[in-house]
């Protein structure tokens, strides 16, 4: 490409590449990003919508129960 037009040899060096590498950004790796709700063992199932709490049971998440007061899906709390 002497004269800028596009008819020049083709260049084998770099500058070749699709660019489809995936970056490493702030937590854009495997197991490295910030997990929002991880409450561990222990921590609360609680209903948003009237406030009910019940004690979370381990391996039983609080999304398959039901509020007993009024029937809406639990969520996980850390309170």
């Amino acid at each position: 490409m002497p004269d800028g037009d596009g008819t020049g040899p083709r260049s084998t060096g770099q500058g070749l590449g699709r660019g489809t590498g995936r970056g490493m950004g702030i937590g854009g790796g495997r197991g490295l990003g910030r997990q929002l709700n991880n409450a561990g063992p222990s921590g609360m199932c609680k209903c948003p919508k009237c406030g009910y709490k019940e004690p979370h049971v381990r391996a039983k998440p609080c999304m398959s129960l039901k509020c007993p007061k009024c029937g809406t899906t639990m969520i996980r709390s850390q309170d």
